[in-house]
């Protein structure tokens, strides 16, 4: 299933998931809200469903409304300002192909995600020379400015992990071969395996490896893919549908069907279920990052 969102399109959708939740909670009616805030009826639909943007003035007072405490209050207002912010990567938006802008959208959302690379590192995970190298072997009619700033997408994305409230749940399989393709060099591979073992020591980080000598795995069937899941909303339901991306040459695919779903979580279980510990990879990448080091 294709589905089109935009940067800006997640904050609002959940917004108005936490706003319809509270006024459930307070048992008020949307015309009993609109009559409160004297706003129309039409204005509260738009803004529950994710159809328009709110101020942070107006996110207040509907909170006021339906009798919210401080902290949550706290949390929707700052929310409203993300419906009406541009995400950081629109200033990248001459390099950004239109599908991965979407991508971008909802990695920025994400409460979890599960990624399974089988041939390179995956996109969050990767240091400036090694993303380098990548993208000018993709697009060799590309100049150096644009490879720059190509390459500022793809590491600045890596934030993410790191960034110092509720950075997402983020587990990886990558294949062995990752560790074994000399991708720019030796230089670059010791500094990327090294990198891998820093961010695999933070808690809410998982990097397993899928040795050759697993025979045959779900992945071996499925390719790349991630799968991306959000934050609950009051009611416990997923803020965003949890989402599989596959990405290809020409595009992207976006699939949130519950079959679909189904299929993936299969994969996914039968690739943690065959690929190393985190111990027995740890171990893994340490012999890799040595080997490139003594070349």
């Amino acid at each position: 299933m294709q589905t089109e969102i935009t940067g800006s399109t997640v904050p609002r959708r959940q917004l108005g998931r936490y706003m319809r939740d509270l006024r459930g909670q307070a048992r008020m009616t949307v015309r009993a809200v609109a009559k409160e805030l004297e706003w129309s009826e039409g204005k509260i639909w738009r803004i529950e469903t994710g159809k328009s943007s709110l101020r942070s003035h107006d996110a207040e007072l509907m909170c006021r409304v339906y009798g919210a405490n401080v902290e949550m209050t706290g949390v929707l207002t700052a929310l409203a300002k993300e419906t009406k912010s541009r995400g950081w990567w629109h200033s990248y938006g001459d390099v950004i192909p239109e599908y991965f802008d979407v991508y971008i959208g909802l990695e920025e959302s994400a409460s979890e995600f599960r990624w399974y690379e089988e041939n390179l590192v995956p996109g969050l995970l990767q240091t400036r020379p090694y993303a380098q190298a990548i993208i000018e072997s993709d697009n060799p009619e590309v100049g150096p400015t644009e490879i720059a700033r190509r390459v500022g997408v793809r590491t600045g994305r890596g934030a993410l992990l790191t960034r110092a409230t509720a950075p997402p749940r983020f587990q990886a399989v990558i294949g062995e071969a990752v560790l074994r393709s000399p991708v720019g060099g030796a230089e670059t591979m010791h500094g990327q395996v090294e990198h891998l073992l820093k961010l695999a020591q933070l808690e809410h980080v998982q990097v397993r490896v899928m040795p050759f000598d697993a025979g045959l795995h779900t992945g071996l069937h499925s390719g790349s893919f991630i799968t991306l899941g959000f934050p609950k909303t009051l009611d416990g339901h997923d803020s965003e549908p949890t989402t599989v991306y596959i990405e290809s040459l020409t595009g992207a695919l976006y699939l949130d069907r519950p079959a679909e779903l189904s299929r993936y979580n299969a994969v996914w279980e039968g690739l943690w279920g065959s690929c190393l510990d985190d111990l027995a990879s740890a171990e893994l990448m340490r012999q890799a990052a040595r080997r490139f080091r003594d070349e």
